[in-house]
């Protein structure tokens, strides 16, 4: 089978689920497992409309389908918007909730609609309440016959061991740049040369970093971010510069866009840092890592997120020296 769209830079990922559908050994769940921004979501729908298509039928749209479920953020409750319209902190979404599982697992009791098979999507698994992921675990532990659970995750570290080990894991590799180029050339044909190869330098290997890279135009927070990492910023004059950058109100879109390339501009500076470089860097990382949890849940004020941002990039700031 020819792969298709989502999968470049992920054909053996595609292929072994492609061959393990057509055995007699399906394994009824998968962990789809790697960095944000590597297309698992897309190759988790793709792959649930190849398990429930009907023989020499076409491949269906999962968001559509009555045997593909997809378990994911809630949108935020009525007293989420009334908080929002008093201009008080508020969550965007909630984490994935014991509520969801169980109307999931009622489902489960009847037959797939269409076909013998149906597909449960779970994105992110690794964000689910602590309630719901021991409600799952009841449904990998007793999967119904024809069933088969696809679970995204992009810290596969913070899933309990109890429900990896009933996975079997795909692994999505960061791409190489030729391949992030064919991606870009596909996605964004409107991108010149020179915003190509930026895209591809920040991104480490992501398509989705790189995509963001261009379509919330970050060149200029790109240089900015690298020139706090390396001259550090005691007079606050580049994070002033930073945040101006972003404008007055970014969209959400790119704010998250922003916090992904800082971690990508702190982990290409990690091999070359001296050893007490390397500290700073990796306690700037983690604490970028869980605002980019966080930043698709809860509702950050701007100024306050850029600013904090170029503060964990200046904490990391140091003189670079080639690591022995």
């Amino acid at each position: 089978m020819k792969v298709g769209r989502p999968f470049i830079g992920q054909e053996q990922a595609w292929q072994e689920w492609l061959a393990a559908l057509s055995s007699d050994r399906m394994h009824h769940a998968w962990l789809l497992a790697g960095a944000k921004g590597l297309g698992k979501r897309a190759f988790a729908c793709a792959a649930a409309g190849e398990l429930v298509r009907e023989p020499g039928g076409r491949l269906p749209d999962a968001v559509a389908h009555p045997d593909i479920h997809i378990l994911e953020h809630l949108p935020a409750n009525d007293d989420e918007a009334k908080k929002k319209a008093e201009g008080k902190p508020f969550q965007t979404k909630r984490n994935i909730t014991i509520e969801q599982v169980r109307t999931m697992q009622h489902r489960l009791v009847t037959r797939p609609t269409l076909g013998d098979r149906r597909a449960i999507i779970i994105d992110p698994a690794d964000d689910m309440e602590k309630s719901a992921v021991n409600a799952l675990l009841k449904s990998l532990e007793e999967p119904p016959v024809g069933t088969y659970f696809l679970l995204i995750a992009h810290q596969p570290g913070r899933l309990l061991p109890t429900i990896r080990s009933r996975c079997r894991v795909l692994r999505f590799q960061s791409l190489a740049p030729d391949e992030l180029d064919a991606v870009v050339r596909r996605d964004m044909p409107q991108a010149d040369a020179a915003e190509r190869a930026a895209a591809i330098t920040a991104s480490r290997g992501s398509p989705g970093v790189a995509l963001s890279f261009i379509a919330q135009d970050l060149g200029e927070i790109h240089e900015l971010m690298l020139a706090i990492l390396h001259q550090g910023d005691g007079d606050f004059r580049l994070r002033g510069r930073l945040a101006a950058e972003m404008g007055a109100r970014p969209s959400r879109e790119r704010q998250l866009a922003a916090l992904e390339l800082a971690r990508t501009v702190l982990s290409a500076e990690l091999a070359t840092a001296s050893r007490a470089g390397q500290i700073k860097i990796i306690a700037a990382h983690s604490t970028l890592t869980r605002l980019s949890a966080q930043a698709p849940v809860y509702n950050f004020d701007a100024g306050l997120l850029i600013m904090e941002i170029g503060g964990l990039l200046a904490s990391a700031a140091m003189p670079r020296e080639t690591a022995r």
